[in-house]
């Protein structure tokens, strides 16, 4: 079974290896295509943009705040915990 979801071409696992090819020449058309596992969206397959490379997406990274630019201080980050010893009672938590 084969739907349509927000313009991304929805596919099972198992309809996906069934119907590579298929599923190669949807990509081949510049579209998109969701791949699930048990109804859970799991991978999408698109087509490479031809525009950038490496260092288009290393940038495009940097510009999102999800890499550092070289030389940055990693210390510009907050920290999650600002208690001390927020992990050993997260990880004490877990084991009662």
């Amino acid at each position: 079974m084969v739907s349509c979801i927000m313009s991304d071409t929805v596919y099972s696992t198992y309809e996906a290896k069934s119907r590579f090819s298929e599923v190669m020449r949807i990509v081949r058309e510049g579209r998109s295509v969701v791949v699930t596992y048990h109804g859970e969206p799991v991978a999408e397959i698109r087509p490479i943009d031809p525009r950038g490379g490496t260092a288009a997406r290393l940038e495009w990274l940097r510009s999102r705040g999800s890499l550092l630019a070289e030389g940055s201080d990693p210390r510009a980050f907050a920290p999650l915990a600002s208690r001390p010893g927020a992990l050993r009672r997260f990880l004490d938590d877990r084991h009662a």
